[in-house]
């Protein structure tokens, strides 16, 4: 998605940020960091926090990207699942790659009240089932959480409690974690630059990495100025392009829509979601939503794999509201925001090296907002030289998009028409 962003709910009602200027000339540090989203931003403040002098460069703002525009629920896991992943890299290294997550969990909690980010956190999540194939899934899920990696937060809920928790006939059950959340994710992600910013980072946005050359140090190119660092650290997922082109070949680019409602009042809105958790149902396409703190809708819905923009997003996302909750027809959409996510074809995270001094963090595929802020943590412990933690997740192999940049779209485009019909059994 091209600059500027569209005016969406997070920017709208974000805590006030005056720019910050662009890199001018040559400036030497111990880590430069590319990318001023979740994965960039708590990479660069738990790198100060261990004393390393840092730069952050962002192309446009602080959480410019996904990271503050997103469906904004904090989950345990990765998007490929659990199952997925012990068949890519066997089951002890999965349950370290999970216990990161778990811990990423309790990291966000911590960082949110040890800097003091006010970006409206709240417990709660709910995985629903909309056919019996769902339940069954679910149901298996749950066994495999509490049975093979004693997770204790998660829950099998009935349908006669979703009806009573959600006001929609549409669901039949659902796991309830009361350890996953939802949160404002653009004021999250710019509380961890500003944390960021008082250890000491300096952070510059409107400058993008046009050039990087490995070797110590490395050199990392702006349009007015360069970096020279004895570590780099990637983490701009799908807007790195040229910059690194050996990982775009293993991410896509895929454009998901939110839209928000008019402010319906409290009572209206704790109706609707009445255990305040985020929601998100079991079709590959997703439907996911929640409640924001000032009492409005935040409805998340479609995915584009084309790359085209020329259907009317905002309406096909309010459609897909109101078969949920059909109680809203009244009710006026406020603002309507798209972006871009990163996926890989096995929809796991993507880390590792480009070479011994440049790490990268992308692939992250939806499910990005607790695995990114730990993953901040984990390059920060690599580069300090205790790269455990960061290499079981560079062990997770991944395979090009395939097609070549002329036919990598179209064949996903193909692959997805699949998942959409299995959504329709």
């Amino acid at each position: 998605m091209l600059a500027p962003a569209p005016t969406s709910y997070y920017s709208a009602s974000a805590q006030p940020h005056a720019p910050r200027p662009a890199l001018e000339g040559a400036v030497e540090c111990d880590v430069c960091v590319v990318g001023g989203g979740i994965a960039g931003s708590s990479a660069a403040l738990h790198l100060a926090e261990r004393g390393y002098s840092v730069v952050l460069l962002e192309e446009h703002r602080i959480g410019w990207g996904a990271s503050g525009r997103n469906g904004a629920q904090a989950l345990p896991g990765v998007a490929a699942g659990q199952a997925k992943l012990e068949r890519l890299i066997g089951r002890a290294a999965a349950r370290l790659v999970w216990d990161a997550t778990i811990e990423g969990l309790a990291l966000m909690r911590g960082l949110v009240a040890r800097h003091s980010i006010d970006c409206d956190w709240v417990d709660g999540h709910m995985h629903v089932a909309i056919k019996p194939r769902h339940d069954h899934e679910l149901r298996a899920e749950l066994d495999i959480l509490q049975g093979q990696y004693d997770y204790r937060s998660v829950r099998y809920v009935a349908r006669d409690e979703v009806t009573a928790l959600i006001a929609s006939k549409r669901y039949i059950s659902a796991l309830y974690d009361t350890n996953a959340g939802h949160l404002h994710p653009l004021n999250y992600t710019l509380g961890l630059a500003d944390a960021a910013e008082r250890l000491g980072a300096r952070v510059f946005e409107s400058t993008r990495a046009l050039e990087l050359t490995s070797g110590t140090p490395a050199r990392v190119r702006t349009a007015r100025g360069e970096v020279r660092a004895r570590h780099v650290v990637l983490c701009g997922n799908v807007y790195l392009g040229d910059t690194a082109p050996e990982l775009a070949a293993k991410i896509m680019a895929v454009g998901t829509y939110i839209v928000a409602t008019e402010v319906l009042g409290a009572e209206r809105a704790q109706a609707l979601i009445r255990n305040n958790a985020a929601v998100a149902d079991a079709n590959w396409v997703l439907d996911y939503f929640r409640r924001s703190a000032d009492h409005r809708l935040l409805f998340g819905g479609r995915v584009n794999y084309s790359g085209l923009s020329s259907f009317d997003a905002p309406n096909a996302t309010r459609r897909r509201m109101l078969a949920v909750f059909p109680q809203l027809a009244d009710v006026r959409i406020e603002y309507s925001w798209g972006g871009e996510v990163d996926i890989t074809r096995n929809r796991a995270p993507h880390f590792g090296r480009l070479a011994p001094n440049v790490y990268f963090l992308q692939g992250f595929s939806g499910h990005g907002i607790v695995l990114a802020s730990i993953a901040g943590k984990l390059v920060a412990e690599a580069i300090a030289g205790a790269a455990e933690r960061f290499d079981v997740f560079a062990k997770i192999p991944h395979r090009n998009f395939p097609g070549g940049q002329a036919l990598r779209r179209p064949a996903l485009v193909l692959a997805m028409m699949y998942f959409r019909l299995k959504d329709m059994l």
